[in-house]
């Protein structure tokens, strides 16, 4: 009973990991409403996160915390390029359009991340990755409204709405390198300490603080957007990950867009019509395809 407990427990994790990130819809509507923009509930998020993430390493091995200076591009890449633009896409998308369509749109990441390993890595792209492709192109039109010519989402939403799974790629991207130098913690540190450097400049510091004064309610919302929705997931995935291959982490947590598109459906009473709900699925389809080609692979090469 024990042993069967503790194989299932690190699968619990990775789904709940999935689950806080799927509910942070919840946090970005409350914020926006009171005010703030996308980039500011960026900022609120990243000024929390941020030095959880730096005391952690601290705490466990500071020696974790030293990088050598020409590194410094790839934090650069993961916390600025990647984390600073990827939350402000997400945020706008998910204030302008619906919860549901915006993590759908996010969810285009692996395809992107297929395209920049072929590109960059070599890696090979076989048939069960055009079909995902395919898959995952459709699922976008659907889940935008085209097809019907209801006009649910303006085309600069469902851009950004797809940059933001761009730029969430690169994340996987820039890792690759930072992986093959420094520990996870390491890496994430230094993305959430540059992120939240670099979100300063453009955060409107002055109009964020006004804000939160007026209502000091939100401070806590401020917190519940990165505490769970930043750093326990993040604790919860990696803990996990480190009892489920990466490839059947990857399947677990795409619990996430089935959680933000419910909660979108029954609160917030977003559309739920079958083309969209279609959408929803060729997307989910299109990552599950990806993945089981990636555990074929891995097995093959343990062959």
């Amino acid at each position: 009973m024990k042993k069967a407990f503790g194989r299932v427990l690190p699968i619990l994790s990775i789904l709940l990991s999935g689950v806080l990130w799927g509910i942070i819809s919840i946090f970005i509507r409350k914020l926006s409403a009171a005010g703030l923009s996308a980039m500011q509930i960026c900022f609120v998020r990243l000024l929390f996160a941020a030095p959880v993430f730096v005391v952690a390493a601290l705490a466990f091995s500071p020696e974790r915390m030293r990088i050598k200076l020409r590194d410094v591009w790839i934090f650069l890449g993961t916390g600025v390029v990647s984390v600073v633009l990827f939350n402000y896409f997400y945020f706008y998308t998910i204030i302008h359009s619906e919860a549901s369509v915006a993590v759908v749109l996010l969810y285009t990441s692996p395809i992107f991340v297929m395209i920049l390993s072929a590109v960059l890595f070599k890696e090979k792209v076989g048939a069960e990755k055009i079909i995902a492709l395919a898959m995952t192109f459709i699922g976008c039109v659907l889940v935008s409204g085209v097809t019907q010519g209801t006009g649910t989402l303006r085309p600069i939403v469902a851009l950004i709405g797809v940059l933001s799974g761009l730029f969430y790629a690169l994340y996987t991207i820039f890792g690759v390198f930072g992986l093959k130098k420094y520990d996870p913690l390491t890496v994430t540190a230094y993305t959430f300490l540059f992120a939240f450097v670099a979100s300063l400049p453009v955060s409107d510091l002055k109009g964020t603080f006004a804000v939160l004064a007026a209502n000091p309610v939100l401070w806590a919302w401020c917190a519940g957007i990165s505490v769970v929705c930043t750093v326990l997931p993040y604790f919860f995935y990696t803990w996990g990950l480190k009892k489920v291959e990466s490839s059947r982490a990857a399947i677990l947590v795409a619990v996430e867009p089935l959680v933000a598109s419910l909660l979108g459906i029954l609160f917030y009473g977003e559309g739920h019509d079958f083309p969209k709900i279609l959408g929803i699925v060729f997307v989910l389809g299109a990552i599950l395809l990806l993945n089981s080609s990636k555990q074929k692979g891995s097995q093959k090469q343990e062959l």
